[in-house]
């Protein structure tokens, strides 16, 4: 197809969307009295309008029926979070077993990692790329620190090579093949959250298992955004979080994957707790762990229900219309954005660099040469919400739930006041 910079070009790939309904199934903030343009899924997605009743439901339940309503609530909160797994495991691309909901990221993180990174005085080295998120970066430093080796010495950067934006996936296989067996584990962001990158997850598991490591995903910009195959890919482990494209809330449960190879064990190392006994044996208190035969086993205490309900209220819509719906709009809605940046960088004196590769999801993180913050908070003001970099990048994120190829449109026109009104 070929593209068009015209607002009734952009009116017409709406008319053909077949997801374009879904945008009344949100809420938007407002600026100047109009829906803003919302870029910024990949930090915390829209609320679904059904939000509301998954918790006012919960919120009655515990009003009316108090501590009953773990047994007698419509969705009794005792197994409330095992209603997650199936539709989770949808968008992951795991089995329902292999799925739980607890917690926060790092936290699961954290907790995961207790499995999943045994170092030894031979095998202690964990790759990860260069510049994670600072919140794995540290979550990796105090892990090698608590097993007590250093940094500098057991965390491998794969760093991008000189001059360029992205990394190359033979660079991470050549690593991985380098630190051989004195690697322990894999641990990268599946979507760099910088440049918007999806990393080569399949051949960098593959690669990763072929030195005996064990091989680990952070997805929080990955889930609900890209197509996720966990188990057919062998990960071991993966978490993310929920408010981003899964739109469940700020700040709200993780879901993690274990593989369902390292279920139902008792050998595993874990740090376990009350939640992830068996549930036919939990109320006997007994003082020995029985594990849960699946990923629920990595639960430690109740799960918070009132956390949990929006993100039951999400994966509804993720049931309704699927990865594969949600990646094929992804994919045309991000490809018209590219376009209309490069129709305007036409029309300005100002110069764009889109430093995404083609390997990507939802996200266009663009270099603004030339322009400062004050472009970034002229916008902002225009009703265009989007995220801020330094030292001069913007990301963009189009979700496919809710962004409209008309946004696209009037986004490169707000860009282009702007630029221009300087």
């Amino acid at each position: 197809m070929t593209f068009q910079n015209s607002l009734e070009f952009a009116q017409f790939l709406d008319a053909e969307d077949a997801l374009s309904k879904y945008r009344q199934e949100f809420h938007y903030p407002q600026v100047n009295g109009k829906d803003v343009i919302y870029f910024t899924g990949n930090s915390l997605g829209l609320q679904p309008k059904r939000t509301q009743k998954f918790v006012d439901d919960v919120m009655k339940d515990w009003r009316e029926l108090a501590v009953e309503g773990h047994f007698y609530a419509e969705k009794p909160w005792w197994d409330y979070h095992e209603r997650l797994a199936n539709g989770l495991g949808k968008v992951v691309g795991a089995k329902t077993q292999e799925i739980s909901v607890m917690n926060t990221l790092t936290v699961n993180l954290h907790l995961l990692m207790v499995s999943f990174y045994r170092p030894n005085q031979k095998r202690f080295k964990i790759i990860c790329e260069e510049k994670a998120f600072p919140s794995d970066q540290y979550m990796l430093q105090s892990q090698v620190r608590f097993h007590r080796f250093d940094p500098k010495e057991a965390i491998v950067e794969v760093k991008k090579r000189e001059g360029e934006h992205s990394w190359l996936v033979e660079d991470i296989l050549n690593k991985i093949e380098e630190v051989g067996d004195e690697l322990a584990l894999v641990l990268l962001g599946g979507v760099n959250y910088y440049n918007g990158q999806v990393f080569d997850m399949k051949s960098i598991t593959q690669a990763g298992k072929s030195v005996g490591a064990f091989v680990g995903w952070d997805l929080a910009h990955a889930a609900g955004n890209v197509e996720l195959k966990l188990h057919e890919w062998n990960v071991d482990f993966a978490a993310w979080c929920s408010y981003k494209y899964m739109n469940s809330g700020p700040g709200n449960a993780s879901g993690i994957f274990v593989n369902e190879k390292h279920l139902n064990r008792k050998d595993i190392p874990r740090f376990e707790g009350w939640w992830g006994t068996k549930k036919e044996t939990r109320f006997l208190m007994q003082p020995e762990f029985d594990p849960i035969e699946t990923a629920d086993a990595w639960q430690l205490s109740n799960p918070p229900i009132l956390s949990i309900a929006p993100y039951l209220a999400s994966l509804e819509l993720f049931d309704e219309v699927g990865m594969d719906a949600l990646i094929e709009k992804q994919q045309k809605i991000v490809s018209y954005l590219e376009f209309v940046l490069k129709e305007i960088d036409k029309e300005v004196e100002s110069s764009f660099e889109i430093i995404t590769p083609k390997e990507r999801g939802c996200q266009l993180s663009v270099f603004l040469h030339g322009e400062g913050k004050t472009l970034f908070d002229y916008l902002m003001k225009n009703g265009v919400i989007t995220d801020w970099r330094e030292p001069n990048v913007i990301r963009l994120a189009p979700a496919p739930f809710y962004s409209s190829f008309v946004d696209m449109y009037n986004f490169g026109q707000v860009l282009k006041q702007g630029i221009l009104q300087k």
